[in-house]
């Protein structure tokens, strides 16, 4: 056998072995680095699963596959950090509700204030739900990894938020462009500080604002507890929260690769959801460490006047940052798992 048959005879070799499995000679060499933001701080337990997540992909891609992280909100808020994936500067993030619904207005309405009672509730309507939204991406050019719920939200204070006429008389912050918090407050009568995220620190120093809303493991990786002495009972909401990856680039990864980022991924933020709710727990311990006192509401009459607010917003946002029919589906999925039957109209 002459050296060019020799040659030839281990170039189709490699091609029917690539082919094997799915991946070409070319496609194999060519390394792929999705540059990912998040607001998390290293360190936390987010970040701990994503590098496992990065390391796992990258194992099974043989190394052609990396993510680059940009932790602690170095990208900026996350409306900036959706701009950067819109002109590819990012490829990746992990968003709040509020970065998830710039992209796709109508997932705020798993964000709807006073709508659970229970993380089974949660569970049960995200698992209901989660193949509309990923096609809902898809079609907006994002590719929905998975889900990450922030968790419970509280609000966090200077002086103690007992009732609704006390959270009027503070000086509240609001994420600037979140419409769901907007309609909240204007049924409650508040007066909100619009704040991007990462000025909400600096604010609380300064005074600019001393009433803030948070999950009890956000206020912590945030710093802002270091800022307040109170935290409300009332749980204001749940948060959602996941991770969305550009379609444009994860379209350029081949299939197999592909594949594999779509069920490590599936699995690492699973794993990462149980982790938070555990965080989440562990913070309150830390928080009454650090001198913050949980207020609880004077009865349930005040409870039912932030309910209340929470309806109002339901009915004004219903038709325009979400289809009614959208808030209907998942109001009857929230239904049977109570065991009743339910409508925009009725709920509390």
């Amino acid at each position: 056998m002459n050296y060019f048959n020799f040659i030839n005879r281990l170039l189709v070799l490699l091609v029917v072995l690539f082919a094997g499995i799915g991946v070409s000679p070319v496609e194999a060499d060519k390394k792929h680095i999705i540059k990912f933001a998040t607001l998390a701080p290293e360190g936390s337990s987010w970040m701990k699963s994503m590098h496992k997540l990065s390391d796992k992909v990258k194992k099974a891609t043989d190394g052609n596959v990396a993510f680059q992280f940009y932790p602690g909100g170095v990208s900026g808020d996350e409306i900036d950090v959706i701009r950067k994936m819109r002109i590819g500067q990012l490829h990746g993030a992990g968003f709040t509700g509020v970065g998830l619904g710039q992209v796709l207005p109508e997932v705020r309405v798993l964000d709807l204030p006073f709508l659970f009672d229970s993380d089974e509730e949660i569970q049960h309507v995200y698992s209901k739900m989660n193949g509309y939204f990923k096609d809902r991406y898809e079609e907006k050019g994002y590719v929905l990894l998975g889900w990450v719920p922030v968790g419970w939200v509280h609000f966090f204070s200077q002086q103690p938020i007992r009732s609704v006429d006390d959270l009027r008389q503070s000086k509240p912050w609001m994420w600037e462009g979140d419409p769901l918090v907007e309609q909240v407050y204007k049924g409650l009568g508040v007066q909100p500080i619009p704040l991007s995220i990462t000025d909400v620190l600096l604010s609380l120093q300064t005074g600019m604002v001393n009433t803030v809303y948070a999950s009890t493991q956000g206020a912590l990786a945030l710093q802002w507890f270091t800022k307040v002495k109170h935290v409300t009972r009332l749980r204001m909401g749940y948060a959602t929260g996941g991770v969305l990856i550009s379609k444009n680039k994860f379209d350029k990864l081949p299939q197999p690769y592909q594949d594999a980022v779509r069920k490590i991924g599936a699995e690492c933020l699973q794993e990462l959801v149980h982790l938070i709710q555990e965080d989440n727990l562990k913070a309150h311990k830390v928080l009454e460490e650090n001198d913050v006192k949980w207020v609880a509401l004077p009865d349930e009459k005040e409870k039912a006047r932030f309910r209340e607010a929470g309806a109002i917003a339901r009915k004004n946002l219903a038709g325009k940052k979400f289809p009614a029919e959208l808030l209907d589906q998942v109001l009857n999925h929230l239904a049977t798992r109570r065991g009743t039957t339910s409508s925009r109209d009725d709920l509390p």
